[in-house]
Parts: C-alpha cells; sequence; structure tokens
C-alpha cells in the first residue's frame, strides 16, 4: 500500500482541500449579490464535502462555478474545480480527478496563484503514482518542486520531495528514497508540523521494512500512528494501520497483522477511501486464507474485487482474483479457481503491458546505436576522395619535375576519367540516398523520420488523447483451411493493401499488422481535430471492402474473410523499439482496451468504447447503437456501441 500524500493550495497540512476565502464572505461590504450567493453555495458545498455527502458537494460546487463565472472570480472558480477534483478522487475516478485538476490549474493562472497551481501539479502526480504511472508522476512532481521553490513554500516543497522519495521507493531504489524522506523530515521536524512529520515516518518505515530492518520499521509506523491519534486524523490513520499491517504480513505474522487491517477498513469505510477499503478487504481475505478459513476469504476477497473493479485499479484486481483463486482451489471449487486464476493473468498482462510503457517513456537511444547509412556513406566515400586527390596531387608533381610535355594528353585523359567517374559515384550515391529515404518512410510517420535522420534517436512521446483502431479476421484458422497457401497470402495482402489506402485517405496512421490482425492510430505523431471522426469513417470504410469482398467471393465460390473491428481513445505511449529491424509503435493501457472493444464486438460492426462516444456522439454524419455494458476480457463490464454512417 503505497503512501500518496495529496496538498493542495491550503496548504500540506490538509489532505485534498483547497484554500477558500470564505471567512471572508459577508466582511465586504462592496459584494454583489451574485457573488454574495455563489460564496454560500461553495460554504454549503465544504460542509457536505467534510461529511462525506459527495453528490449533493459536488451538485453545489458546480452551481457555484455557474455564479462566479458571472463575475470573472478565477480563483473561486480554480478552487470548485479542485474539490470537484477532490471528490472524484475519493469516489476512485482517478481520470476525472486529473481532468478536474487541470481545469483548476487554468483558473489559477488566470488568477496567477502560483502555489495553488504548485500543490495541483503535486496532487497530478500523486494520483498518477497510485496508478503506477511512475515517470509521469515524477515529471509533475519536479514541475511543482520549481514553483515552490520560487514562492518560497518549504512545507509543501518538503511534501513534493517526499513525493519523489515514494517513486525511488516503488523501483527499489530504497538509498535515494530514504534521502528524500530524511530531508523532507527534517523540514517537517524544523517547521513543527505533526501531522506531516508522521505522514513521513510512514515511508522510512516501509523502507526499514522492505530492507528488513523489522524493529525500525515498527518504531517509526507506530510512532506515525501516535501521532495520527493524537491529531484525530483519520487519512494519516488508515496509512499509518495500513502499512502496520503490510509489515507484519510481510513476515507472515498474520494474527497481529489482521487487527491493523480490520482497524483500517473501519475508518475506510468511514471516510469513504474506495482504495484502502479494496486493499484492507482483500488483504483481510488473504490472511483468512493463510488461516484456514477459506469461506470468509472468498466473501472479503469479493467484496474488495467489487471495489478494485469500481476503483479502476488493476494491480488490486489481480490481487483480488489470486486470493480467491488460492480460496477456491482450497475448498475444491476447481471451475471457480479456474476463472479467478485466468482474470488474475489477464490483469497480470495488463500490468505488464504499463510497465512496459513506463520503461519505453524512460528510454534514451544512444547515437552510436543507431546509425544514419546515408550519412555514413557519405563519410565514407569523402574521405576516400580526399585520400585518392592528394595520391594524385603528388603524382601530378612528380610527373611535372621528371615527364616531359608530351604526357599532358595521358594527363587529361586520367583527369576526364575521375571526372566521370565522381559523377557515377554522386549519381549512385544519390540513388542509393533516395531508396533509403523511401524505406524510412514507408517504415516511420514522416515527423518521426525526420527526427530520426537529424538527432540519430527518436524520444518517446506521451499523447493524451489518441484512437486506437484494430481489425481481425473471424475464424481466420478455419477459413485459411480452404486455401492453398499462396492464395491465403494474396487474400490477406489484397485485403491489408485496401486498408493501406483507407488509412491514408483519413490521415490516420498504420502501426502495424500481427498475423491477421490490423491497428492504427488516429492522431499520431500530429494531433488532429477530427482524428477520432475520421478513425471511425475509416473503420466503416474497411468494413463496408470486407463485405463486398466476402459477396464477391460467393459468388465466384471462393473462400472469404469476415470481420470484427474495434476503436477505443485514451493516453498511449509512442516511440521506436529496437536499434535493428526497428519499428514505431504504441504502449498503454488504450491500448489493450481497443483491443478488447474489437474481440467484443461482432462480425461487419464497428465496436466503439464509451469513451470514443462521448467525443464523437454529436457528429451528424453517424449513428449509434448503445449495447449496454459487455464482459470485456481482462477489463470486466465495459460500456460499448455499435456505429454505423448516416445514410
Amino acid at each position: 500500500m503505497l503512501l500518496i500524500l495529496l496538498v493542495l493550495a491550503k496548504g500540506p497540512g490538509e489532505l485534498l482541500y483547497a484554500q477558500s476565502d470564505s471567512t471572508k464572505v459577508g466582511k465586504e461590504a462592496n459584494l454583489t449579490n451574485g457573488q454574495t450567493s455563489a460564496d454560500s453555495l461553495f460554504n454549503l458545498g465544504e460542509k457536505y464535502l467534510n461529511s462525506q455527502r459527495y453528490e449533493q458537494s459536488l451538485s453545489l460546487f458546480q452551481k457555484s462555478i455557474n455564479r462566479y463565472a458571472l463575475t470573472n472570480n478565477h480563483k473561486k472558480i480554480g478552487d470548485c474545480f479542485n474539490y470537484i477534483a477532490v471528490i472524484n478522487y475519493f469516489q476512485g475516478d482517478y481520470y476525472k480527478t486529473i481532468f478536474f485538476f487541470k481545469k483548476s490549474i487554468e483558473s489559477y493562472k488566470k488568477s496567477k496563484y502560483k502555489k495553488g497551481v504548485a500543490s495541483l501539479l503535486n496532487n497530478i502526480g500523486s494520483v498518477y503514482n497510485t496508478s503506477g504511472d511512475y515517470l509521469k508522476a515524477l515529471d509533475y512532481y519536479r514541475q511543482a518542486i520549481v514553483i515552490f521553490e520560487e514562492v518560497g513554500e518549504k512545507e509543501n516543497l518538503a511534501v513534493a520531495t517526499r513525493n519523489i522519495g515514494l517513486i525511488y521507493m516503488e523501483g527499489n531504489d530504497y538509498k535515494n528514497a530514504m534521502d528524500h524522506f530524511r530531508k523532507s523530515y527534517a523540514i517537517h521536524r524544523k517547521l513543527n508540523n505533526r501531522k506531516n512529520i508522521g505522514e513521513t515516518l510512514i515511508p522510512i518505515g516501509k523502507v526499514y521494512a522492505k530492507e528488513g530492518r523489522y524493529d525500525s520499521a515498527f518504531e517509526n509506523l507506530t510512532k506515525a500512528l501516535q501521532i495520527a491519534d493524537e491529531e484525530r486524523d483519520k487519512q494519516l490513520q488508515i496509512s499509518a494501520l495500513a502499512s502496520l499491517g503490510d509489515l507484519f504480513y510481510g513476515k507472515s505474522d498474520y494474527n497481529r497483522a489482521l487487527p491493523y487491517y480490520t482497524r483500517c477498513l473501519t475508518y475506510a469505510n468511514e471516510v469513504g477511501r474506495l482504495q484502502y477499503q479494496s486493499e484492507s478487504q482483500i488483504a483481510i481475505g488473504s490472511i483468512m486464507h493463510k488461516l484456514g478459513r477459506n469461506k470468509s476469504s472468498i466473501v472479503k476477497c469479493q467484496d474488495g474485487l467489487r471495489l478494485a473493479e469500481k476503483l479502476g485499479s488493476m494491480s488490486q484486481k489481480k490481487s483480488g482474483c489470486d486470493c480467491l483463486y488460492q480460496a477456491h482451489k482450497s475448498l475444491g471449487n476447481n471451475r471457480q479457481a479456474l476463472r479467478y486464476y485466468e482474470q488474475a493473468n489477464a490483469y497480470e498482462d495488463s500490468l505488464n503491458l504499463a510497465e512496459t510503457s513506463n520503461r519505453i517513456m524512460g528510454m534514451e537511444f544512444q547515437k552510436q546505436q543507431l546509425v544514419d547509412s546515408i550519412a555514413y556513406v557519405k563519410k565514407e566515400y569523402a574521405v576516400k576522395l580526399s585520400h585518392k586527390e592528394d595520391v594524385r596531387r603528388r603524382e601530378k608533381n612528380r610527373n611535372l619535375i621528371a615527364i616531359s610535355l608530351c604526357f599532358v594528353l595521358l594527363i587529361a585523359a586520367g583527369l576526364w576519367n575521375r571526372l566521370a567517374y565522381t559523377r557515377k559515384a554522386k549519381s549512385a550515391l544519390q540513388i542509393e540516398k533516395d531508396r533509403s529515404e523511401t524505406l524510412l518512410l514507408n517504415i516511420l510517420p514522416e515527423e518521426i523520420a525526420e527526427e530520426l535522420k537529424e538527432k540519430g534517436n527518436v524520444s518517446a512521446q506521451d499523447y493524451d488523447l489518441v484512437s486506437i483502431l484494430f481489425t481481425d479476421f473471424k475464424s481466420f484458422t478455419e477459413t485459411a483451411e480452404k486455401m492453398t497457401p499462396q492464395s491465403l497470402v494474396e487474400e490477406i495482402n489484397i485485403c491489408f493493401k485496401a486498408f493501406d489506402l483507407i488509412t491514408e485517405k483519413y490521415q490516420i496512421e498504420k502501426i502495424k499488422t500481427i498475423g491477421d490482425a490490423y491497428m492504427a492510430a488516429g492522431g499520431i505523431p500530429k494531433a488532429h481535430k477530427d482524428s477520432a471522426r475520421n478513425i471511425v469513417l475509416a473503420g466503416l470504410e474497411m468494413q463496408a471492402f470486407i463485405k463486398d469482398r466476402a459477396l464477391e467471393g460467393y459468388r465466384t465460390n471462393r473462400p472469404a474473410f469476415e470481420m470484427r473491428l474495434g476503436i477505443h481513445i485514451g493516453p498511449i505511449v509512442a516511440g521506436i523499439v529496437g536499434v535493428r529491424k526497428f519499428q514505431y509503435d504504441v504502449w498503454g493501457d488504450t491500448v489493450n482496451t481497443a483491443s478488447r472493444m474489437e474481440s467484443s464486438g461482432m462480425v461487419g460492426k464497428v465496436n466503439i468504447s464509451e469513451a470514443l462516444y462521448q467525443i464523437i456522439k454529436d457528429e451528424d454524419c453517424f449513428s449509434f447503437e448503445y449495447r449496454g455494458y459487455v464482459h470485456a476480457k481482462g477489463k470486466g463490464e465495459a460500456a460499448m456501441y455499435f456505429v454505423e454512417k448516416c445514410a
């Protein structure tokens, strides 16, 4: 259980709360009625939030935004968006949390509220940290630190420093992690902020536990819990209790771990912290299994898995499935055990994909690993030409001294041959350069190819909104058995050549083919305002081509393919993998979800996700059929839509 501290504009001592100027309400005689009304709604929203009445507080903050907009009060608008992000965080919707934090940052920038901007950058980093996207988290933490240093916010600077230590801890770099924690702890001690002292003792204790220094770990975690109890801070109590439970669970001392997890679950239920509710339920369920109480284990782990699915935490869903697999296996429920075993493997595949994405984001390709062949040929040719010119010059000087004027004709002939050779060599070099250029552009997008030629390497790029398309032929193996190898390859080639022309027509990027599957992306390497619409139009045209091809096959008694096609939109990472036979590729959970849209679709249809539907639903050229929630392997229940082109 990773400790994540989220500091907002109000300062380091309060978790997930924004600074507001509500204490000034009624003290300014010149406030307009609109401002007063907005402040009243805002203050009531704060009260509802503090009592965990999230739906009521959300409605009030949304109304406050409309009222504050009338007076251009960007600071208060930022506070409202900030609180809305907090509510979504408590409810486990991290995508909306980040979205509203960014909306708040926009408003704070308009009001030149630098401290608030820095605090929210720190918060976004913490949400990415919770989600396991450590490189993004690190980037946001560092942005926050720059501004905290600029405005002299020592307390918040210490918190951001601690958060960077958490990143190092996740990477098992305990030395750097402890260095950051101790720097943070020293600042908090100097400022005598007990809550932040307690919050820093927790990761220090965790590092000691990972190093096997259990007595030191217990001492620090117990001090943190003591501070939390004295301060009556439920959030800090939850973190300390969860960490103490983890400590004894790691030592296989299940009887000592259980009370900590139980108390942690009680407090998490009281404040509505889904993350810790899920983690505690699964931890308790795992302990029940270890103690031989497998029926109780199943109840707890099912509750924890249900919360993990609501939360969207891939690692927690895997832990829940692992727990249920072990419990059902011990009870002899082999069918149920197999089901959860397969689900756990699917979640592990998704986690591995995310881990690969993080590694790709951090890759630094070295120039010597990827040499531009054309530049290399030019350099070698220039060296040889220079050497030959030196030899010719020395020979000419000797000839002028030793040989008579009668050899001038021979020298001229030699010069002519050299000129012809040079021209021929330059022509051959240009041909090879043109071939290499064409080949490179056939492998990589033009912008990526230019960066590769200019710099010798290509940096991995983050994209916030990219649409991913997957196709796959239904019953490919059965259809292929009716065809000769040559006719099979020809048929696939005809289909994929048509797909290539369609992607070019709609300005989307072909990524790769994998056997009988075809993958393309819209919005990379350059963002385009119509990329989401265009990729759906491309998908519809691909399905139309396959249907026409199938009709032609039926008329000529030739085997034909039927195809599923799915599209999803979301954040991805794109870059080049490898140094030989390299290719441009994309990674991220968006890619995995797009694949599930394809596998959960139907033959002849274009199946899209809820996220893509929300973006293109107002396009006049489309009509939609809502499918409801459909089970997607490794993703649980997901809302899906069939899309068609309007007549």
